[in-house]
């Protein structure tokens, strides 16, 4: 067994890339730490989310901390800010999107038995509170992350990634 060279690997991805026909965007509603958001950012780059909804305190793509991370994926994505979350769940829905919130709530669902369909804006909430009230409403649907360990919650970041990962694999079964 062999690392894939240069070639192998833009053949790799190309072959996946005609795999996920569905569309895919972030919310982010308050996540405040640009080290998340640049994680975020590098992780929605390489799964192909098309666009991301900024709301409320959310650190931007651009600032110094997020670009550090990121490794300068930003520039394979595009985002528009809002004040506030439902309004960017509006946006999202507007430009075709189903709105599923990430969340731990009582009327969430395990996001992999969510038929979520091919057009997804994935709702994430602040570090510590999650997301707010206002925007948990203005979803169309809630899902969470199941965990099994003592731990109750991930990091936003990771609780992206994973969730991300899901989604595109619903997809391509």
């Amino acid at each position: 067994m062999r690392q894939l060279r240069p070639t192998d690997l833009k053949r790799l991805h190309r072959e996946w890339n005609r795999r996920s026909a569905g569309r895919l965007a972030l919310l982010l509603d308050g996540v405040q730490s640009p080290f998340n958001v640049g994680s975020i950012v590098r992780t929605a780059a390489a799964y192909r989310v098309e666009h991301l909804y900024l709301a409320g305190p959310t650190a931007s793509p651009v600032a110094a901390k997020a670009a550090k991370v990121a490794l300068g994926t930003e520039r394979y994505l595009s985002w528009t800010v809002f004040e506030r979350g439902p309004d960017a769940a509006d946006a999202a829905r507007d430009d075709g999107y189903h709105v599923i919130g990430l969340e731990l709530a009582d009327a969430a669902v395990p996001l992999h038995q969510l038929t979520a369909g091919p057009d997804v804006c994935l709702a994430l909430g602040n570090e510590d509170h999650g997301l707010s009230p206002a925007t948990l409403s203005a979803c169309d649907a809630v899902a969470f992350l199941p965990l099994m360990g003592r731990v109750g919650s991930l990091n936003v970041a990771t609780a992206a990634a994973v969730a991300i990962y899901e989604l595109r694999r619903q997809g391509w079964t």
